[in-house]
């Protein structure tokens, strides 16, 4: 890949039960163009020591790391937000927070809210869809707290619903880093929408995945209706894991998107 034009700061947040790990493909398509990349680990993922327990239980709490980034870049610098997945919720809280900050923000085949609803609407209509099936991933409660709920994908569903066109290594890699997410649904259910003068000026794009079924691909269009965005872009041949299946495609999706929205 030719070395852009100019400099970006790409910061890049991962999806549930994985971590900054699953970047390393793209990471360093990123980083060999000339690009700034920061791939972080949420609460309690990746190498975060933090643990889910009774004082870390909120997704505020899980993405506190995306946060704190944010907060202590310097005034006059922007950053290119990409998250994947589950990570599309934590990148609405920090368009919301710090929308002077962000060039653009690009949900990868991730879940994108709206400025009218609470936060977790679009996980409550993913559900309501039964467009999914989560076979053996896992779900328990931290010392049995029915109000801590945490979710681990199951190797069934990691091989047949999320990674079933990325290489066998990268699906090796994953068994042994994943990490229970916490779910706190009630924090979710009842967090503030989201501001349409902070979040919603914010350009967003998205870029769908036609051979997702985990997200599926008519559910990554239901919410691009729900709330448009800037512009769509589609990686063909790719599953619930781009950076993992087709990463140099991804990688280029992402160096279009600097160069027309930095």
């Amino acid at each position: 890949m030719k070395e852009g034009k100019n400099k970006q700061h790409f910061i890049l947040v991962h999806g549930a039960c994985h971590g900054a790990w699953c970047w390393y493909k793209v990471a360093t398509l990123l980083i060999s163009t000339g690009n700034q990349v920061t791939a972080l680990d949420l609460g309690s993922s990746g190498t975060n020591p933090k643990k889910f327990n009774d004082e870390f239980c909120t997704f505020s709490d899980y993405s506190q790391p995306l946060l704190d980034i944010m907060a202590s870049l310097p005034p006059q610098q922007k950053v290119i937000l990409v998250g994947h997945s589950l990570g599309g919720l934590t990148l609405a809280l920090a368009m919301d927070r710090y929308p002077e900050k962000v060039s653009a923000a690009v949900f990868v085949t991730a879940f994108m809210p709206d400025s009218s609803n609470r936060l977790s609407f679009v996980l409550d209509k993913f559900f309501e869809s039964k467009q999914y099936n989560l076979m053996d991933t896992k779900f328990d409660f931290y010392q049995g707290q029915e109000e801590l709920p945490r979710m681990l994908f199951g190797l069934q569903y990691l091989s047949q619903r999320l990674y079933q066109l990325s290489p066998p290594e990268d699906m090796t890699l994953a068994t042994t880093l994943l990490r229970a997410t916490p779910l706190p649904r009630e924090e979710q259910s009842n967090a503030p929408i989201l501001s349409e003068e902070r979040y919603g000026s914010v350009s967003r794009v998205y870029i769908m995945c036609d051979e997702d079924i985990c997200i599926t691909y008519n559910f990554q269009r239901w919410m691009i209706e729900n709330d448009p965005v800037k512009e769509v872009k589609v990686i063909n041949g790719s599953d619930h894991m781009p950076m993992f299946s087709k990463p140099q495609e991804l990688c280029l999706c992402l160096l279009k998107i600097a160069e027309t929205y930095s």
